[in-house]
């Protein structure tokens, strides 16, 4: 019977102590999130390199950059002083997607016409900025590194991750939507 008591009394004794907090065993997030965005900065340094080294190889164009973080170079470039789209504006277009090779990824005639409502949808970040410095029959050759392209997911089929692309438009039409007074 003593045993039985000095027993239960243990029990209570270590049960009625303060319970100590457990530590998390994975690293703290601010950590993880600092040591991304280090690698982030240094695949970007990549990239850039990369594209830099491609547009200085090639001494048929001259190319520009974006303050949005691509380059572009003028294919076809209409001299007139024409209209280029706007917020809302619907534009008609064909382009294609290569990689920094210059391999086919995606054809013009794979993709197809493609209508796109300029800042209403979802498309390539890139090309959303890009598609607003042309003007209706012009063409430019897009090159745009990966976190304004596809990032680091790809396109799920052929477009991998953390892919630089070189893509190809030609805008074809732009139609005008007169802007409503209550948008």
């Amino acid at each position: 019977m003593k045993v039985s008591i000095l027993f239960l009394l243990s029990i209570l004794a270590v049960s009625c102590s303060k319970p100590t907090a457990r530590r998390p065993i994975n690293p703290k997030p601010s950590t993880t999130i600092n040591g991304l965005v280090k690698e982030n900065k240094i695949l970007n340094q990549i990239e850039n390199k990369k594209i830099a080294y491609l547009i200085a190889k090639d001494s048929t164009h001259q190319y520009y950059e974006s303050h949005k973080g691509f380059w572009y170079t003028y294919v076809h470039q209409i001299k007139e002083n024409t209209v280029t789209p706007q917020k809302g504006d619907i534009v008609t277009f064909e382009y294609n997607i290569k990689n920094l090779k210059g391999t086919f990824i995606y054809t013009k005639e794979e993709l197809g016409v493609k209508t796109y409502s300029v800042d209403k949808e979802d498309f390539i970040t890139a090309l959303q900025s890009g598609i607003k410095l042309m003007k209706r029959g012009e063409t430019i050759t897009f090159v745009v590194p990966s976190y304004n392209a596809f990032g680091i997911s790809g396109d799920g089929d052929r477009i991998g991750i953390n892919q630089s692309i070189i893509s190809t438009v030609t805008l074809i039409d732009i139609k005008s939507i007169k802007k409503n007074e209550n948008n």
